[in-house]
């Protein structure tokens, strides 16, 4: 007779029992980790999100280093206009004059104009408004310069060529100053903006120049 085959009835019954404890750990675990996925979804619904208070964190700081940065470049842009003006002044009344101002004058310009060159050379890192502001008034300042570098070649040149170099300087100087006006109403607006009030360190410019002026707000003065 043959031998009956087949599996003992004592593995068959761990096969079956094992079969019923899969299903059983498979449900266990997804149990638990529902229930931690739902505790987790809990704690960050409950708590502020990290994420956004660090961004206001950095923004907040951002904006007390921007308002520093435009008190400082207000302070350098109005002390940059004290000099500018009576340099200015010589400058026009000597072309209207046509009597060419003496070496030692245009030599003052050019000192005055290089002073004016290292206080603006500095570039910290701002908001673009600032930036806008801090690179017109450092562009007009090397306008300014190159204006009086010209005048001072006209004077000292042949007498021949300095009418034509005097009025090419004129028209850079009032390049320059047209230039000057754009940064100086960029710097009122961020100051606005600041809540620093209006400040105005425009120069004065000739009629229909295409310069920008001042608004007519009162210095300081908080309102648009």
């Amino acid at each position: 007779m043959s031998r009956k085959t087949g599996k003992p009835s004592f593995v068959r019954q761990a096969e079956q029992a094992r079969a019923r404890r899969v299903p059983l750990v498979a449900f266990i675990a997804s149990v638990v980790v529902a229930a931690l996925l739902a505790g987790l979804a809990g704690f960050l619904i409950g708590r502020p999100d990290a994420t956004t208070r660090a961004i206001d964190e950095i923004r907040a700081q951002e904006a007390k280093r921007d308002v520093e940065q435009i008190k400082a470049l207000t302070t350098v842009a109005r002390s940059s206009q004290q000099a500018l003006t009576p340099l200015l002044d010589a400058f026009d009344a000597a072309v209207e004059s046509g009597r060419p101002a003496d070496a030692a004058t245009v030599a003052s310009w050019q000192q005055t104009v290089k002073g004016l060159v290292s206080a603006h050379s500095e570039s910290p890192s701002g908001t673009t408004a600032t930036n806008v502001a801090r690179g017109g008034f450092r562009g007009a300042i090397s306008d300014f310069t190159t204006a009086v570098d010209l005048y001072a070649t006209a004077v000292a040149g042949p007498a021949e060529q300095r009418a034509g170099l005097i009025a090419i300087a004129t028209r850079a100087r009032t390049g320059a100053a047209t230039a000057w006006s754009v940064a100086a109403a960029q710097l009122d607006q961020i100051n606005v903006d600041a809540g620093l009030g209006h400040q105005h360190v425009y120069l004065e410019t000739e009629q229909g120049s295409g310069a920008f002026t001042a608004d007519g707000e009162e210095e300081g003065h908080t309102g648009p």
